[in-house]
């Protein structure tokens, strides 16, 4: 029992560096933009990730089929269009503001699935959608000069779009092949479509400066091949729901290290706008069940306390 709640604990810590890391990425790659294009950026990366996770998976590479191939692909499309989508638009919007605007892809999930699938979401899902429908409104509309929605905004909200398509892709496909093997290939994918673009773009160059550099490094190596293992590690010592409240704490940390780190200014109504994007995500992701487990455990524990007395 010890044993398991070390594990536990480990897992927790483990899954709050992750939601960390993936909160840190936002602002390494609004200061990367400063050096190099967007794309450029993903090809630096993607070329990393790709790279070190090939060489580590390298064993579950042999044999593949050719559909675990085109699988892989599939996943890699998506993954590639949904950072392209939130590259481009980091450049016209801060960089805390898109890290909440990117978790609302968890609430955009379900009705993805319902139309894949055809399994109807549940009820939470819908008032999840409806709290992130009012707070994208207090985030993205600046209610001083009437409606404005600039293209920053739609370009993340379409990234949130395409990468909730590729959680639901993944989550078919990886029940029917290796996810290993699928890792290495969309980030191969992603990593090739970049490069190709910035060479016939004539945007790829090697004068990076170093600060540009670093920031490339640390979004390849610690936020998408480490930040992956760790979730795949963590996940193995805790269940999906309570794993799900701790990594919505990205969009979090995304805010509170742009406004520490970059100097970014939250309005008022933007600050009401995240909190209320938050509790939609919870609601989507837990459906409250923390809070249904704690009442009934109270509930249990009161005729022992009344008898004791």
């Amino acid at each position: 029992m010890e044993k398991i709640k070390k594990q536990a604990l480990f897992a927790d810590l483990g899954l709050v560096a992750v939601a960390f890391v993936w909160g840190s990425g936002f602002v390494a790659s609004k200061n990367a933009l400063d050096s190099m294009s967007p794309m450029m950026l993903m090809t630096v990366r993607f070329a990393v990730a790709s790279l070190l996770s090939g060489f580590i998976f390298r064993k579950n590479l042999k044999n593949l089929s050719k559909d675990t191939i085109k699988a892989g692909c599939v996943i890699g499309f998506f993954l590639f269009t949904a950072f392209a989508a939130q590259m481009i638009g980091l450049q016209y919007m801060l960089a805390g503001k898109q890290a909440f605007l990117t978790a609302t892809n968890v609430i955009m999930v379900p009705f993805i699935y319902w139309a894949v699938k055809k399994h109807r979401p549940d009820q939470y899902n819908f008032v999840a959608a409806f709290i992130m429908l009012l707070g994208l409104a207090l985030l993205t509309i600046d209610f001083s000069v009437g409606f404005s929605f600039n293209p920053g905004d739609a370009l993340t909200l379409l990234c949130a779009l395409l990468y909730a398509c590729h959680i639901v892709v993944v989550g078919i496909y990886s029940k029917e092949h290796d996810p290993f093997a699928l890792t290495v290939i969309q980030l191969g994918f992603a990593a090739i479509v970049s490069l190709a673009y910035v060479l016939l773009t004539g945007e790829f160059t090697l004068a990076i400066p170093i600060p540009g550099l670093i920031n490339g490094l640390y979004l390849g190596i610690f936020c998408t091949f480490l930040a992956f293992l760790g979730q795949t590690v963590a996940q193995k010592y805790t269940n999906s729901t309570h794993a799900a409240i701790i990594l919505s704490l990205e969009a979090v940390f995304g805010s509170l290290l742009s406004i520490m780190i970059l100097g970014e200014d939250f309005t008022l109504m933007m600050f009401l706008g995240c909190l209320v994007i938050f509790m939609g995500i919870l609601t989507a992701e837990t459906k409250w069940s923390f809070l249904k487990t704690a009442f009934l455990k109270t509930k249990q524990d009161t005729p022992e306390k009344i008898t004791e007395i």
